[in-house]
């Protein structure tokens, strides 16, 4: 199958997944995904542990940032053959970083507005990570032109929700298509379109993560009371952050591919 008709398959499915989600029954916020197992009160601070634990995501946002920030000359070449490739994760890393905050205020008086600004930042990371996938598995001229265009989907999702929820008939259906379908995308990616760099496997293994922290948070309650020591959400917050820590890792591990350069075209070299 060729590469422009795999492109246009993940074209009309992405369509067909937003048609779903606009004629499908709106699907509201639970009230009760705000009463997490763990409430517990340390140091006058209340959920604690589920407040603490997004501290996590500062230190590996930041790391990210500074990793981007540093790259230069023949190291910047070894990471990204088109150095505009670093918007993507640039955009990713201070999404992770900022999480930090909204996550933090969420966390210290869950409800649906507070929501908003933990999810505004996630949404919009991982549109940056699709975007950068486009670029390394398709071409810097498809993700660079859509990244802007995916930050505003992300985001959208999210603005239309909490709209939705002052209205008084909260629907998430296109934040759950951002969320989950976008993940997917990204899947059908690696299967579709080799990556032309080294590690292009990691990526997996940063899903695996993200999917085994959705878990933990559906089973929030469940964990919390093996022994009342973590709850589910706490683990959810760690594994992510260890998601966006391999992000990090594989940027830093992986190099060019020569022999795959050639299917991107001649502007997909590196500039500077």
């Amino acid at each position: 199958m060729s590469d422009g008709r795999k492109l246009w398959i993940l074209g009309i499915l992405s369509a067909g997944m937003l048609l779903v989600a606009t004629i499908a029954p709106p699907i509201p916020q639970p009230i009760a995904y705000h009463q997490f197992a763990d409430q517990r009160i340390y140091f006058g601070i209340p959920n604690f542990f589920n407040v603490a634990s997004n501290v996590i995501f500062l230190f590996v946002g930041v790391a990210g940032l500074i990793f981007l920030l540093r790259l230069r000359g023949p190291m910047a070449s070894k990471v990204f053959t088109d150095l505009s490739e670093r918007g993507p994760y640039s955009v990713l890393f201070l999404s992770v970083a900022i999480a930090c905050i909204g996550s933090i205020y969420y966390h210290l008086a869950p409800d649906n507005d507070r929501l908003v600004w933990d999810r505004l930042p996630i949404a919009i990371g991982i549109m940056a990570l699709l975007a950068a996938t486009l670029n390394e598995r398709v071409s810097p001229r498809i993700g660079m032109p859509l990244l802007p265009v995916l930050i505003l989907i992300g985001a959208g999702s999210v603005v239309h929700w909490n709209w939705s929820e002052q209205r008084g008939a909260g629907n998430l259906n296109f934040y759950i298509v951002v969320q989950f379908y976008s993940l997917l995308v990204i899947i059908l990616l690696g299967i579709f379109f080799p990556s032309r760099y080294t590690r292009g496997a990691d990526i997996y293994r940063v899903l695996a993560f993200y999917g085994l922290a959705k878990l933990a948070e559906v089973g929030d309650r469940e964990i919390y009371d093996l022994g009342q020591i973590v709850s589910g959400h706490t683990v959810k917050h760690l594994l992510a952050a260890l998601a966006i820590y391999w992000i990090l890792r594989m940027l830093t591990r992986r190099r060019p591919l020569p022999e795959r350069m050639e299917r991107f075209g001649p502007h997909a070299g590196y500039r500077t």
